[in-house]
């Protein structure tokens, strides 16, 4: 697989532990867990969750996620 150069970059900024990156992603998929949630507990802000996210999951997985985030900001005034 070929990387680009600023995929490795985004790797090394995380340099999480799986343990971590389990819990982040469980929490960034919950629709009870907020972005300023996971920002109090682990430092990573909505844009640093959603890039994440995109390195870990399938595309398809992606963005069926970003799509149910969407839909639920647009029907909630907070929400993620």
């Amino acid at each position: 697989m070929l990387y680009r150069k600023d995929d490795f970059l985004r790797m090394k900024k995380y340099n999480l532990d799986p343990p971590t990156l389990g819990e982040i992603i469980e929490m960034a998929l919950s629709d009870h867990a907020s972005f300023d949630q996971i920002r109090t507990l682990h430092g990573l802000g909505p844009d640093d969750v959603k890039a994440l996210m995109r390195q870990n999951l399938k595309s398809g997985s992606y963005r069926a996620w970003r799509k149910r985030v969407r839909t639920f900001a647009d029907r909630r005034e907070v929400y993620k």
